[in-house]
């Protein structure tokens, strides 16, 4: 193993109360690729800035390797007196690092470099940012929310350039995809403690569970020998007292123990305050365009919205995803073709940019809209003090403005007054941002279950691929041109479709090259109509009896791993059997992918 070029041990801070880190750990060693992961508040960004010497833990020892390099991205950049993007980025090279990386990361973040950085929109702010502390290509990358406000394209090419990278990293994201990919081990910050998986975040939900089921049975025992100890001191022998003495001391240990634990932060608990029934059809576009300038956002695009449906909108910045949400929804006018609204709408919108937020407001101000210290919920008086604990703020916190919270807290807070209110069309503009796993699991719970329609803009490809029906694009993602195309399905449903296309405009192509003389194009389109090969042929029909085993495997092994006593008994055997689950799930996932492409060439060669 090699040694820590970074170390954090038993790290605590508090700001009176109880403690946001009560004995924290972290290790970084070269090569790691460590994702941070924690409840809203449970002090991820906190434990990343000590860790960068930005903020100090009140005890605890810390030790960077002395030629160890660190670079910090944080959730809001300063550019300082910086008047260009460039500038701001080569002022996080050191003397011997090569100016070339600013140049190479600024092209490939879509930057110019000319940019005056008090004009950058979020995502714009982010990508220099990156450029900053990516360039350095220092020993640790600590990377708090790299994805945010970043588009699908970016967010992709940056999973490459930090698997690549020589950097050992530790990394805070709400996106289930780009952690999956990125992380090779996980650390698990909760209730002020760090727990380390040396696994991905793809095994973390499961070990979580697991942590916390055997955490309840030891409870649970605890409870029970402070039972057995409270009868022997009613009823047992008295003969030796000193004896006694000693048990009464460890039972009063052990009460302390137990009236001590505490237990892991509860869920939120909310639904969407129900409202009248829309029309069936909600938004009817009839070729809607927009232009600006010389450049075209909406080419003549049209769409049907009926009551159910839950669409998501994903493209680059800029391509002109709120410009079309805006038309759809009727806030600002298509240069040509209609919009109709459907009847009965109420329509409840989540923003991006937080702009329906005053910082100076206080909790219960801001979700009673200041009309005293009740709100209505599906035509029930609820305390707003109450309603709070639902979305898991603390009584105390009602009259905390709004300014001392942290992202997380504030997308939280906003999604509890979105659902306070009865809506049944939910517009959510990148709804995802800041929000940590526990409440992202029930946001996706609320879009699936919701009995009204859905409209979202996000680049979270597992949150699309979990909630919506369908997905809209641009026809052409790496140059958007303003035509815009409905897909059936989430993200991955819509990739499918367009490796569809895609073969067929070159098969379409193809035929326009071939001779126009009959006779010559004939034995051509013979051939081109032909059959599957043998072996084609029979994959087709034997890898869906190959999946179905392999999934019947996999699932005996899912709940072999779900004996909350199997990782504490056995850890090398729980770390084979989860390593064999993953390279069973690799090739199931790898079968579906030769089916589909087989599938979509039967069809083809059938016409």
């Amino acid at each position: 193993m090699a040694p820590p070029i970074l170390k954090l041990d038993d790290i605590f801070l508090s700001f009176g109360g109880t403690p946001l880190l009560a004995g924290a750990n972290l290790q970084v060693e070269p090569g790691d690729r460590i994702c941070l992961v924690g409840r809203n508040g449970s002090g991820k960004s906190t434990l990343m800035k000590i860790a960068a010497g930005l903020a100090e833990a009140q005890s605890g020892e810390i030790f960077r390797h002395p030629s160890a390099t660190i670079r910090y991205l944080e959730q809001a950049p300063d550019f300082g007196t910086h008047k260009t993007v460039e500038a701001y980025a080569m002022s996080g090279l050191g003397p011997s690092d090569d100016p070339y990386r600013v140049t190479y990361l600024l092209e490939h973040l879509g930057l110019k470099g000319d940019e005056d950085p008090a004009n950058l929109s979020g995502g714009e702010a982010r990508r220099a940012a990156l450029a900053r502390v990516m360039a350095p290509e220092p020993d640790i990358l600590l990377l708090d929310e790299p994805t945010n406000h970043l588009d699908l394209n970016t967010i992709e090419w940056l999973e490459g350039e930090l698997t690549r990278s020589r950097s050992a990293i530790v990394l805070i994201s709400h996106d289930r995809r780009f952690l999956e990919k990125v992380s090779n081990a996980t650390v698990w910050l909760d209730r002020g403690m760090a727990r380390r998986l040396d696994r991905g975040f793809a095994h973390f939900e499961e070990w979580r569970d697991q942590v916390l089921e055997q955490e309840e049975l030891e409870q649970h025992k605890l409870g029970k020998a402070i039972e057995r100890e409270e009868h022997w001191l009613r009823y047992g022998v008295t003969a030796r007292r000193k004896r006694n003495m000693r048990r009464l001391g460890e039972l009063q240990t052990m009460r302390k123990d137990y009236r001590g634990h505490k237990g892991p932060q509860g869920t939120v608990q909310a639904s969407v305050a129900d409202a009248r029934e829309s029309g069936k059809l909600v938004i009817e576009a009839e070729k809607i365009t927009k232009t600006y300038g010389e450049r075209t956002i909406v080419a003549p695009f049209s769409i049907r919205v009926h009551r159910g449906d839950r669409i998501g909108l994903i493209g680059p910045n800029g391509a002109g995803k709120t410009t079309l949400l805006k038309m759809l929804t009727g806030q600002i006018e298509p240069d040509t073709g209609t919009v109709k609204l459907g009847t009965n709408l109420d329509i409840a919108t989540l923003d991006q940019r937080r702009e329906d937020l005053n910082l100076n407001d206080t909790l219960a101000h801001y979700l009673t809209d200041g009309r005293g210290e009740n709100l209505l919920v599906n035509g029930e008086q609820r305390h707003v003090t109450g309603y709070m604990k639902d979305f898991l703020f603390q009584p105390e916190q009602a009259r905390t403005p709004i300014q001392q919270l942290s992202g997380g807290e504030r997308a939280r807070l906003m999604l509890a007054r979105i659902l306070a209110r009865p809506t049944n069309l939910l517009i959510l503009d990148e709804p995802t941002n800041d929000l940590d796993i526990e409440t992202l699991d029930l946001l996706q719970e609320i879009v699936a279950g919701f009995n009204g329609t859905v409209i979202l803009v996000s680049h979270d490809r597992d949150f699309l691929d979990r909630t919506v029906t369908s997905t809209i694009a641009p026809a052409n993602p790496d140059a958007p041109d303003g035509r815009w195309i409905e897909y059936a399905g989430g993200y991955t449903d819509m990739l499918a479709q367009r490796k569809g296309i895609e073969a067929e405009r070159r098969q379409a192509e193809a035929k326009k090259d071939k001779p126009k003389d009959e006779s010559a194009a004939a034995p051509a389109t013979e051939k081109a109509k032909g059959k599957l090969s043998y072996k084609q042929k029979f994959a087709l029909e034997n890898l869906p009896k190959q999946m179905d085993e392999a999934e019947k495997k996999a699932a005996k092994l899912e709940e072999k791993m779900a004996d909350a006593s199997f990782f504490t008994k056995d850890p090398a055997g729980f770390s084979k059997t989860a390593a064999e689950l993953e390279k069973l799930r690799n090739q199931i996932a790898a079968w579906e992918e030769e089916w589909l492409e087989l599938e979509m060439l039967r069809e083809e060669l059938e016409g």
